[in-house]
């Protein structure tokens, strides 16, 4: 996860912090400006995020990215000659350009969700019935009251054909003829009548693109003309309307006072009739005022109100309307949502989310470029260890690509479609990643008073597990370790019950395990354990002949991230790329050509020299190193770096032209040629 510095804690500093506290991506390590009371301190602290009056205050290898949003761009060049060089700086103008599209997006989805809320309750609240179509006849939008007509859900209607659910519909008939009906009655199906209007549906081109009808359901009109309704039995049916809900329902009348609960009241808040009829309707509130007055009071509905009701504290959504009749106050009627269960739903999807995005295998070897002879024999012997259940010890230095490796092995292994679980060992405590590793039982952890965990070996059961910083390890961690690979078993924190686990173990490293072995600081037998397939990833500076096609694979993947469009590299620009010995490996090159890529303009297609970071570059010449300057001419530098590779080469060849000109991938009369320019013939 990279981590951010915020400089600057005004509204800007202050509307990127609330926009960083809500990704999992960027972790905000701390705020800085010279005021404590700024809004951006404020809400850092309330988050317990480190604040100071001094950038100088935080440790700047911690930092990944620095957003200036003081207001001052000349600010920006201070901030970038004491950061580290992998440490991304983002000006003062870009931060304010950020602070702005923040702002505007936000205002816009508030917008959004205004008007598409607005025009959904006005669809849904008149009591007309809408339905339309397209021009094949099939249903695109129906109202709630169109759906209560028909007897069917809006769900189950929406692209279906209209005769299935109106046999004698004329909607096709309108759109094909582009006139309107108006109040044209019309029986439906289940016996009941409407008087409905018909409207073709025209585009902003002039065509015709369906055809709607609005209806108003005159059964109960027609009904009620011929005969009297008993008010009773009316009284009777509601109630068993009210009785049959699965949302509670309560009313009380104009004084407040409960009349009338149905089951689903009584399940939800745990209150019985008797706690609440008769009662004043603020009985069943926990937390919260009573809706039921409020509409009282106000004669409005009032609705999406959260509260707590009952003796447990549920929490609820709650819609309260009044009821009016002949512009008198009759009471008010309350429909109560629990969200309780649906809280717990979110949070375990929440939860699984999460353990999503650590039981993924993202790679496969089709990921992995090299055609170095050492990069081939890494290769096979992967695809060779995929096949088996050994383990596997990837060794490499930082940013060779040894996860990379972990994720291809478990990919094309017969455990592909169970759990892949990826584990820093040197980016957690020692008690969090035994925690982590092996779970606990309950009570076990200090501060934890409920509640078990299972461990990470056993979320891999059956699948692989993936151990990066192996050398990291404690050395009661590397014993619990041991035992998992010797009995294939895995205790918790507090359990005295072993559980067997069958899990695939990938470990990496880029120590030194020899010394480490030497100096008693990782034991022997877990190393034996662990190196039955060693795999060695050569680093970048002796696989120069895969810059090319790695380059070319690291600019579609910026060019997804930055959204641009870089079709190639220069071939000036690979020849700085390959002078450079890339102490950093794979991920600095990566580095390198985003910071390039920064730099370039929105519709530059070709990534050249003018744009890669010369000062990062060194190329070797005889037996003294020589810095790029960016002060010289460029042909000054690329006969200065084109000599050192000549000369580099023809020392690793030991004089061998032959040899030198198939290593550099060019003709012998053109390595002839470049040695009689440069004085390199001997």
């Amino acid at each position: 996860m990279q981590t951010v510095l915020i400089v600057g804690g005004g509204v800007g500093g202050s509307a990127i912090l609330k926009t960083l506290l809500e990704t999992d991506y960027l972790d905000v390590h701390g705020v800085v400006d010279l005021h404590m009371d700024a809004p951006a301190v404020l809400t850092a602290r309330s988050h317990g995020i480190s604040v100071a009056e001094d950038y100088r205050k935080f440790n700047k290898a911690d930092i990944d990215i620095v957003f200036n949003v003081t207001g001052s761009d000349s600010f920006y060049q201070e901030l970038k000659t004491y950061f580290l060089k992998k440490t991304v700086i983002v000006p003062g103008s870009l931060a304010n350009v950020l602070v702005r599209l923040l702002e505007e997006k936000e205002h816009f989805i508030n917008r959004l969700s205004k008007e598409s809320r607005r025009e959904k309750i006005i669809f849904n609240s008149i009591e007309e019935g809408m339905i339309g179509i397209d021009k094949t006849s099939h249903i695109t939008f129906i109202n709630k009251s169109a759906a209560r007509m028909l007897e069917v859900t809006v769900d189950e209607t929406l692209g279906k054909h209209i005769h299935e659910f109106i046999s004698l519909s004329e909607l096709p008939r309108i759109y094909e003829t582009g006139r309107t009906e108006l109040n044209k009655e019309l029986p439906l199906e289940n016996g009941s009548r409407i008087v409905t209007s018909r409207f073709p549906m025209i585009g902003d081109d002039g065509e015709i693109i369906g055809a709607f009808a609005v209806f108003k359901d005159i059964t109960e009109v027609v009904a009620l003309a011929e005969e009297i309704t008993d008010l009773k039995e009316v009284q009777t049916m509601l109630e068993a309307i009210i009785q049959s809900s699965d949302d509670a329902i309560s009313v009380v009348d104009e004084k407040g006072n409960g009349l009338l609960v149905n089951p689903a009241y009584t399940r939800i808040t745990g209150l019985q009739m008797k706690d609440v009829i008769g009662q004043p309707a603020s009985a069943d509130i926990s937390e919260g005022e009573s809706m039921h007055l409020k509409a009282l009071q106000t004669r409005k509905p009032v609705r999406g109100v959260n509260l707590k009701v009952g003796p447990s504290n549920r929490e609820v959504i709650v819609n309260v309307a009044p009821i009016i009749v002949d512009n008198k106050l009759k009471g008010s009627v309350g429909v109560i949502h629990d969200t309780t269960e649906i809280r717990s739903l979110m949070k375990e999807l929440d939860r699984a989310r999460s353990i999503i995005r650590t039981l993924e295998s993202k790679y496969t070897f089709d990921d992995i470029i090299g055609l170095s002879s050492e990069m081939q024999l890494s290769l096979q012997q992967a695809k060779l260890a995929a096949q088996t259940l050994v383990t596997v010890l990837l060794r490499g230095e930082s940013g060779t690509g040894k996860e990379l490796f972990a994720h291809a092995i478990h990919s094309a292994s017969e455990r592909k479609y169970n759990k892949f679980v990826r584990v820093n060992c040197a980016a957690l405590s020692e008690e969090l990643l035994e925690s982590e590793l092996f779970g606990y039982e309950e009570g076990a952890i200090p501060g934890i008073k409920t509640g078990e965990k299972r461990g990470l070996f056993e979320e891999a059961n059956n699948g692989s597990i993936f151990l990066d910083e192996i050398g990291e390890l404690s050395s009661m961690l590397q014993s619990k370790l041991l035992r998992v690979l010797q009995e294939h078993e895995t205790l918790r924190i507090g359990g005295s019950k072993p559980i067997p686990v069958n899990v695939r173990v990938i470990a990496s490293t880029n120590a030194n395990m020899e010394k480490a072995l030497l100096e008693g600081k990782f034991r022997e037998d877990l190393y034996y354990r662990l190196n039955r397939m060693p795999i060695l990833i050569p680093p970048l500076r002796n696989r120069k002949q895969d810059i090319p096609r790695i380059t070319g694979r690291l600019l579609l993947k910026l060019n997804q991230e930055y959204g641009r469009s870089v079709e190639s590299i220069s071939d000036k620009a690979l020849q700085y790329l390959r002078v450079y010995d890339w102490p950093g490996n794979v991920r600095e090159l990566e580095n390198v050509l985003s910071r390039s890529m920064i730099f370039m303009q929105m519709n530059d297609r070709v990534l050249t020299e003018e744009h890669i970071p010369l000062s990062m570059l060194r190329v070797a010449e005889a037996k003294n190193e020589v810095l790029i300057q960016s002060s010289m001419p460029l042909q000054e530098q690329l006969d200065t770096v084109e000599r050192g590779i000549l000369h580099h080469a023809l020392k690793q060849a030991k004089g061998n032209k032959s040899k030198t000109a198939k290593q550099l991938e060019i003709s012998l009369r053109t390595l002839y040629y470049k040695l009689e320019k440069y004085g390199l013939m001997q």
